[in-house]
């Protein structure tokens, strides 16, 4: 069986430390994935007021995020201006490219994007994507051809502008196989591949330690038809990381095969059209996207250029 194998980067350390040794991983094991970058400023400190919800305090206390995290990232864009993740990071950027893995833009700016994506105009949508996109193609000197946005939310706005964008495939959202999302307007967006398991934040501490984790997860994509797991930098390429690498052998010793999210994306034959709708991920602060149910009815698809 695939497993869909989606690697979320979402700050300066995750970038700098965590994606080397997730290629050195990778390399070992002969093992292919989909690696989404956030190349911009790395403002995961402005995260410190959401200290004040409950649901998110308890997450940072379960999963001991300072520790996954650093308490470093406390700081950035707060007391200390963000540093510019791609710029600071552009060796293990180089390093991944030239590894052959799959990649793809995360964010410019995690932070923006995961609390204001929802009030973005087009126009903001636009210049995100277009800062990203050039910074991430000057530093792997190649096209990027994919997305994942962060905490898995879109909005209609935003999955209209990445039109405008040479996306093969999305990957915004949690829950059921891949399809196209239908737009208010009636026109369709690109094709989404959307993640279907459970992350490391969202179960461990709440009756599950981390090895508990892994074999759950293990036993969680036996039982899917199509599989897509989501890890992140930070978390499976530093402090989980020998948890992780037993993971990957005991997944191919099963028969199993780690593959990118465009080898699957290939092999997508006439998806179902479906609405983007929220709901709530448990164990995940907020709410997240995801597939409502199938339209009987397929509209014509919008141009690249956002024009039906």
């Amino acid at each position: 069986m695939k497993v869909g194998l989606r690697i979320d980067v979402d700050t300066l350390r995750g970038t700098a430390r965590g994606v080397p040794a997730l290629a050195d991983l990778f390399g070992r094991h002969g093992v292919r994935g989909s690696f989404f970058l956030s190349v911009g400023p790395d403002n995961m400190g402005r995260h410190l007021w959401r200290l004040l919800r409950p649901a998110f305090l308890a997450k940072m206390l379960r999963t001991r995020a300072a520790k996954l995290y650093g308490w470093d990232v406390l700081l950035r864009g707060t007391l200390l201006p963000g540093p510019r993740i791609g710029e600071r990071a552009a060796p293990a950027i180089r390093q991944l490219a030239a590894a052959g893995q799959e990649i793809g833009l995360h964010a410019w700016d995690h932070h923006a994007w995961q609390t204001h994506v929802e009030r973005m105009s087009g126009p903001q949508v636009a210049d995100h994507l277009r800062r990203g996109m050039d910074a991430l193609e000057r530093l792997t000197g190649s096209p990027v051809t994919c997305s994942a946005t962060p905490a898995w939310r879109t909005t209609d706005v935003a999955l209209a502008e990445k039109r405008r964008f040479p996306f093969v495939y999305n990957s915004d959202c949690r829950g059921g196989a891949p399809f196209l999302p239908l737009l208010g307007d009636g026109t369709l967006a690109q094709l989404q591949i959307p993640s279907t398991l459970p992350t490391y934040d969202e179960r461990v501490g709440q009756g599950v330690d981390a090895a508990g984790y892994y074999d759950e997860l293990l036993a969680e994509l036996e039982a899917q038809e199509q599989p897509v797991a989501t890890f992140h930098a930070e978390v499976e390429g530093i402090v989980a990381l020998e948890l992780f690498e037993r993971f990957v052998a005991r997944v191919l010793a099963q028969g199993h095969r780690f593959v990118p999210l465009g080898e699957l994306a290939a092999g997508v034959v006439d998806p179902p059209v479906r609405p983007m709708v929220r709901l709530e991920v448990p164990g995940r602060d907020g709410w997240a996207s995801a597939p409502g149910e199938v339209v009987a009815a397929r509209p014509r698809p919008a141009l690249a250029g956002g024009v039906a």
